[in-house]
């Protein structure tokens, strides 16, 4: 007869699943909707140097799904920048929450000096040398009087480090600019300065901080976009 250690089950080590460590702050980088087209004839106003345009329509619905989205979720605060953007993604998700969202001025979009509006849309679009020399050099400076990388980056870390010291242990949802999600993505990997650029309007990325290290969870998540989405909620974990 077989003895009792003999009859006992093997131990067994299920594959590890990423849970949140305590007292991290998990981000919800979220990139406003599509902004409204840009005109020679009507420029967009500007705040504090920087254009500043509404949103299109076609940014207006991404904004509602963004929150059919996220509205099942806990979420503990919602921030923006000083660019109306932002704040209009946000409205329809922040109202759903009963949320009202905190404004964080260092999360302002690149500064991109004498093409800052229309003249960056119009360059980039028509392959401008100097647009051609800022992709291969992956420098913002390029553009005379734009802001440096090293500026940039000071002061998006700035501004995600106010957020994560502020909610330790909580879920944030921080709607921003590309190339803010591309420089935190950037600062969060080691990654070079332009290699998280392109994320999709009304998309989120994901980091969570600990507040060191920081690790990436996600990248232009667009689920919520697709036609075909349900909206059955699924957790964001």
């Amino acid at each position: 007869m077989a003895d009792a250690a003999e009859q006992e089950e093997p131990e067994v080590y299920r594959q590890y699943r990423f849970a949140l460590p305590e007292g991290a702050t998990d981000l919800l980088l979220v990139r406003h909707g599509e902004s409204a087209p840009a005109r020679l004839d009507a420029p967009a106003p500007r705040v504090d140097g920087h254009s500043d345009p509404e949103l299109a329509p076609e940014g207006r619905t991404q904004a509602e799904q963004l929150a059919d989205r996220l509205v099942h979720e806990h979420i503990d605060a919602i921030y923006v920048t000083t660019l109306r953007r932002t704040a209009e993604t946000a409205a329809p998700l922040a109202a759903r929450l009963g949320l009202e969202p905190r404004v964080e001025p260092d999360l302002r979009e690149v500064y991109l000096g004498e093409w800052e509006g229309v003249a960056f849309r119009k360059y980039v679009g028509e392959h401008h040398p100097t647009a051609v020399q800022m992709f291969l050099e992956q420098r913002w400076d390029v553009i005379p009087e734009a802001e440096s990388n090293a500026a940039f980056a000071s002061r998006v870390k700035a501004g995600l480090d106010r957020i994560v010291a502020a909610h330790p242990g909580q879920r944030v949802v921080v709607v921003v600019h590309g190339g803010v999600i591309g420089q935190a993505l950037a600062l969060a990997t080691g990654a070079s300065t332009f290699s998280f650029l392109g994320a999709d309007n009304a998309s989120i990325s994901q980091i969570v901080a600990m507040p060191a290290p920081w690790v990436v969870r996600r990248f232009n998540d667009t689920a919520h976009l697709d036609p075909a989405f349900t909206l059955v909620p699924t957790p964001l974990t």
